[in-house]
């Protein structure tokens, strides 16, 4: 099929230099992007840089004589198979919600039979008053899907909802604005040419762990192991060479990946360790707190009413001794599943766990075990949150930013 084409309006912002990125990120998935670019915009960033990674011409104005000629700006809006604008700044949104069209990205924004997708970014007392609400909901109402921005600092200096997603999560949307059918036949890495991660060695694990308590009976949790075999399998499509240390699940391997399975947390340890040394770890395994103390050789009966006392002892911490190790990976990376306070858990996690980032998803739904998953990716004084989607797609965007901090 086609490559699907982009018409990316970048409005004038701080946040329009993650355009970039975000031109980079559609030409690395396939698809083709053609931008206009606001005069506050040019500010940010320069036609040059945008006409450079989307290799096609950058537009700017709306007098152009030789395109204006030919009907430009009408062209331009219907050429697309998707409008995005990016950064949506306060004033742009006033004007595409009263229909203005006084440049060229509210013209043909005017004009256009596609699809618009509006990314907004701006001050957070400005995203909250009321004129802008009843902007955005005016352009909901018009058809125009309108995302919710991400809450953090901002470079004004204030915290709130305000801040422009990160790319990957857009990009997320611009596929479900498209339909994944689009995208049919787009390999999400070129195995000749695109390959980050070869010659780098990652470790992944997956799974539960299962601590026996007689024959019969095990501790264990609802881990699927889902999200850890996606990653394993992204990071081999990316070229790396990936140790997958895997608990008792009935996944198959994903191809390219060395597998070792392992049942208790014990196991699960001394696996670690010796896979070791590697480049990145991913420990996504929902590793098991505690095991019984004691192994009962026989399974254990019931005795009348009273329930049979069982003790504990506490399991290896596999994440903090790997962060202590001579041998720690240059990019260590853990996993959080929580039930409440999702965000601020993972950033006393990462802390006390003394890793580079944690990956934390709230589990109180139907994650463990489910297809689909939304989670906050928290790192050194910044935590990005990706909207809920297949966990495949998770997978990639982590891949992704691995590679970004590799390089």
């Amino acid at each position: 099929m086609s490559a699907p084409h982009i018409l990316l309006v970048v409005g004038g912002g701080i946040a329009a230099y993650k355009s970039c990125e975000l031109v980079r990120l559609i030409r690395k998935e396939g698809g083709t992007v053609t931008c206009v670019l606001t005069e506050g915009g040019s500010h940010f960033v320069t036609p040059m840089t945008l006409a450079a990674l989307s290799e096609n011409e950058v537009y700017t104005t709306l007098w152009d004589l030789k395109n204006e000629t030919e009907m430009g700006h009408i062209q331009l809006s219907r050429q697309a198979d998707l409008v995005v604008v990016c950064p949506a700044t306060a004033d742009l949104m006033a004007k595409m919600a009263a229909g203005m069209a006084d440049d060229l990205a509210t013209t043909l924004l005017l004009a256009t039979d596609k699809p618009v997708l509006a990314v907004p970014a701006m001050n957070v007392r400005m995203w909250q008053h009321a004129a802008t609400q009843r902007n955005v909901q005016t352009l909901r109402n018009s058809g125009v899907e309108v995302l919710e921005p991400d809450e953090g600092a901002m470079a004004c200096g204030e915290f709130g909802p305000g801040r422009l997603p990160e790319p990957p999560a857009i990009w997320q949307r611009i596929r479900q604005a498209l339909g994944r059918d689009v995208l049919a036949g787009q390999p999400e890495f070129e195995p000749t040419v695109h390959r980050p991660l070869f010659g780098r060695h990652m470790l992944v694990t997956a799974g539960p762990t299962h601590e026996p308590i007689d024959p019969v009976r095990y501790i264990a949790n609802r881990s699927s192991g889902k999200q850890g075999f996606a990653i394993a399998g992204a990071a081999a499509e990316a070229g790396a060479r990936v140790t997958l240390v895997a608990g008792p699940v009935s996944l198959p391997t994903p191809p390219g990946v060395d597998r070792i399975n392992v049942e208790s947390a014990r196991e699960m340890a001394r696996a670690v360790e010796q896979a070791l040394p590697a480049d990145v770890a991913v420990m996504v395994a929902a590793v098991a707190d505690w095991r019984a103390a004691t192994f009962a050789e026989n399974k254990i009966k019931k005795r009348g009413a009273a329930p049979t006392p069982l003790e504990l002892a506490e399991n290896p911490d596999i994440l903090a001794t790997l962060a202590r190790s001579p041998q720690r990976p240059a990019l260590l990376i853990g996993f959080a599943a929580e039930t409440q306070d999702v965000v601020a858990n993972a950033q006393e996690k990462r802390a006390r766990k003394q890793v580079d980032w944690i990956v934390a998803n709230d589990v109180s739904g139907d994650v463990m075990g489910g297809d689909a998953n939304a989670v906050h990716i928290v790192r050194d004084g910044d935590v990005v949150s990706l909207p809920e989607m297949p966990k495949d797609d998770v997978a990639r965007i982590l891949v992704e930013r691995i590679v970004d901090a590799l390089a």
